[in-house]
């Protein structure tokens, strides 16, 4: 009995042995199908991320699309295409201004002739002064400077702005109302960051616009310079006191519109005269009550006023 026992301990042994054996064997099996599993499904996940972003990009690229034919379609029903009468009503003015008859036909020689030439007064018109539009204070045409707060002395001073503004006539007032042709320096320099300056215009208009120019930033060498905040004013002064020593001696002075000189637009800006009811006037004082930044001068590179003859030459405006 007792090598019995000991044979089914030794059986027992061995089983709990193999058992164990087996044990480890599943427990690095299961280990061994976790990783796969887990690197299937770390595959499988990029592969569904990858997809998705791919996915997502088409999706972007189709609402692009989409957006750029809405604003397509928006642009084309904004279009203002001619009707058929409306061509043909068209058609017979090109006919007509080529001396031909309604019957006849029209030699496409004779059309780009037509062309050119409307383009060429067109270009002709804005070459002429740059914007296209009549210039009522240009020196010569004769409007002309009657006053101006304290000039700018650049030989006194010295420095940059000595060497810029150097020459005999770079202190004249008539440059404000003459072509600068961009040049830098081409200015009339007023003292300050604020001041004004008073024209007469070569005859009386009611006023529509006023241009104010600068040199472009693209060649300027200081913008500091340029006048910011500026009001314009405008009344009639009687032929009579022309010879007057200040703007109060004959009529009152009417604010005509009030702006901002921008450096990030154009440096050519119309201002449209916003007051109502203007009259005729001769006489436009601008006051700019700021510059960009310069404490030393502001510069006045050239001033336009635009506007139409009136039809009773005898109106003021007081009267308006």
């Amino acid at each position: 009995m007792a090598g019995y026992d000991a044979r089914v301990a030794d059986v027992e042994a061995s089983l709990a042995r193999a058992f164990r054996m087996l044990q480890v064997q599943l427990e690095a099996v299961d280990r061994k199908i976790d990783g796969e599993v887990g690197a299937v499904r770390g595959e499988l996940a990029a592969l569904l991320e990858e997809k998705r972003l791919e996915l997502e990009g088409q999706l972007k690229r189709l609402d692009a699309r989409a957006d750029d034919l809405s604003d397509a379609l928006g642009a084309l029903k904004r279009m203002e295409f001619l009707r058929k009468d409306e061509f043909d009503k068209f058609w017979n003015e090109v006919k007509e201004s080529l001396g031909s008859g309604p019957g006849t036909e029209v030699d496409l020689d004779q059309v780009r002739a037509l062309a050119r030439e409307i383009t060429m007064g067109e270009i002709e018109k804005h070459a002429a002064d740059g914007i296209g539009r009549v210039d009522y204070a240009v020196a010569s045409a004769g409007g002309k400077v009657v006053r101006h707060s304290d000039a700018y002395d650049a030989g006194k001073r010295g420095g940059f702005f000595s060497s810029l503004l150097s020459g005999d006539t770079a202190a004249s007032p008539k440059k404000i109302l003459q072509p600068s042709f961009g040049e830098p320096g081409q200015c009339f320099p007023l003292q300050g960051s604020s001041g004004f300056v008073e024209i007469k215009l070569r005859k009386g208009i009611v006023p529509d616009a006023i241009t104010l120019e600068h040199v472009s930033k693209d060649v300027a060498y200081d913008m500091s310079t340029a006048p910011k905040d500026c009001r314009v004013s405008g009344w009639y002064q009687e032929a009579h006191n022309e010879a007057y020593s200040g703007h109060a001696a004959s009529a009152k002075m009417y604010v005509l519109t009030e702006f901002t000189y921008d450096l990030d637009k154009k440096n050519v800006q119309t201002f449209d005269i916003t007051a109502p009811d203007v009259g005729i006037i001769n006489m436009v004082r601008l006051d700019f009550t700021s510059n960009h930044g310069s404490s030393a001068l502001t510069c006045l590179y050239r001033i336009r006023v635009h506007g139409h003859e009136p039809v009773s030459p005898g109106m003021s405006v007081s009267q308006s």
